[in-house]
């Protein structure tokens, strides 16, 4: 065990030295990291990550947790606003399409799967992972609008499509006597406790944090540290209180972002965090989960998948965006970039963890071979089709208004600076 930690914290560290050096060769974090546990684990047989389950639902879940806290933080009412009609289309609208039409489908194509069964998979394959197409999101021809569309979106799905995946899970465990009869209603019971103890965690917390950094009693030094642990808190307490703690946490991150007025350096070390964690689960999928969905894979599974990134996703996103006035070309490419990345991963390993016989042969398979598609088409074409985009897509007539950055998870930050830079010059030639 000794050699296996040592060699994850090798690959932690070589990564550190290149990752801005792979930024050219269109490799991310999470492509890395999955081509790294599968080669090692699989094809050279030097990482041996045989985890108890325990241990996997808990990185699982502390991930998720800190996830679902960041990418709301970062997005506060204020940071919305700008594209607030387009968030309620693609989050309202979209949203709900895709996670109906993905349970239809696999209602449809997977053999012997129950209804919670197919809203677990159409719930848990609905969120978007914008990490995933890195290149993209720091690519000045791509118009700013756009990204911040796409990364807003990705930032809050996966916070809304927590509940019914919570949900289908309690109905598929329910079923399969390995939970009560009244799962489904306790769960119902435990998401409305959990989203009413997080708004009002976090904007206690977010009032508390300004008004002690205004009077000088905090320091932004350990203020990063300080969110850290109210992520967790607001999971953990909200058990204690009989919620739903993924949904407590995702909600007190909305909230304590609208509400904290904190430089976003505060939430730095939180996003650092999460990052380091999720590339642990990148190469926990490589390494554990990726093997095991091939021996189970079947030839529906593949279809769905496939399916999945290009139907399941683009329809209900043109739907939405009807009479929002981008053009055809904007459609299809936020259409498109829909990656499925940690959080259908998370909700995989959580499957792993609750399900058992049948239901997580057939249900996890499909999550596994969903994500290790998208890693591999979006990572490829992330930078050719912005490229191209970005040389059709329609110049405003007056320039947009200076909006701040919204970092975007697990990216370098040298990433961010370089999209900056690279702005600012195109702005000044142009």
């Amino acid at each position: 065990m000794d050699g296996t930690f040592s060699l994850v914290l090798l690959l932690l560290f070589v990564w550190c030295l290149c990752a801005r050096r792979m930024e050219r060769y269109e490799l991310t974090a999470p492509a890395a990291f999955v081509l790294a546990g599968l080669l090692l684990a699989e094809g050279i047989g030097v990482l041996d990550l045989a985890l108890p389950h325990e241990t996997v639902t808990a990185l699982a879940e502390i991930t998720l947790v800190w996830v679902l806290f960041t990418d709301a933080a970062r997005l506060s009412f204020r940071s919305l606003r700008p594209e607030l009609g387009l968030c309620v289309r693609l989050l309202g609208v979209g949203l709900p399409l895709c996670m109906a039409l993905g349970s239809l489908l696999a209602a449809a194509l997977l053999p012997g799967v129950s209804g919670w069964g197919a809203l677990y998979v159409g719930a848990a394959l609905a969120p978007t992972d914008a990490a995933l197409g890195a290149t993209m999101m720091v690519n000045p021809d791509v118009p700013a609008r756009i990204r911040r569309l796409i990364n807003v979106e990705s930032g809050l799905n996966d916070g809304i499509a927590t509940p019914f995946v919570v949900l289908a899970l309690a109905g598929v465990t329910a079923a399969e006597g390995t939970a009560g009869p009244g799962a489904s209603g306790q769960a119902v019971v435990e998401l409305l406790i959990g989203a009413a103890y997080g708004v009002a965690l976090g904007l206690v917390a977010g009032l508390l944090l300004r008004a002690a950094l205004r009077a000088g009693w905090a320091t932004e030094d350990f203020a990063g540290a300080g969110v850290l642990a109210l992520a967790l808190l607001g999971y953990t307490s909200a058990l204690a209180l009989g919620g739903n703690g993924f949904v407590a946490a995702f909600l007190a991150g909305l909230a304590f972002g609208s509400a904290h007025g904190a430089p976003p350096r505060v939430l730095l070390y939180v996003e650092q965090s999460a990052s380091l964690l999720s590339v642990l689960v990148w190469l926990v999928f490589g390494a554990l989960l990726l093997p095991a969905v091939f021996d189970a894979l079947t030839w529906q599974a593949v279809l769905y998948a496939v399916l999945s990134l290009t139907v399941v996703r683009m329809v209900p996103v043109a739907l939405s965006l009807v009479g929002s006035g981008l053009d055809v070309r904007s459609v299809l490419f936020v259409g498109w970039f829909g990656p499925r990345g940690l959080a259908s991963i998370i909700f995989g390993l959580l499957a792993i963890e609750e399900l058992s016989g049948p239901d997580r042969r057939t249900l996890v398979p499909v999550v596994g071979i969903t994500v290790l598609l998208s890693v591999l088409a979006h990572g490829l074409t992330s930078a050719p089709l912005a490229k191209r985009y970005g040389r059709t897509a329609p110049v405003p007539a007056a320039p947009p208004p200076e909006l701040p950055e919204l970092p975007v998870r697990a990216m370098a930050a040298g990433g961010l600076h370089g999209l900056r830079r690279r702005a600012r010059n195109r702005r000044h030639t142009h």
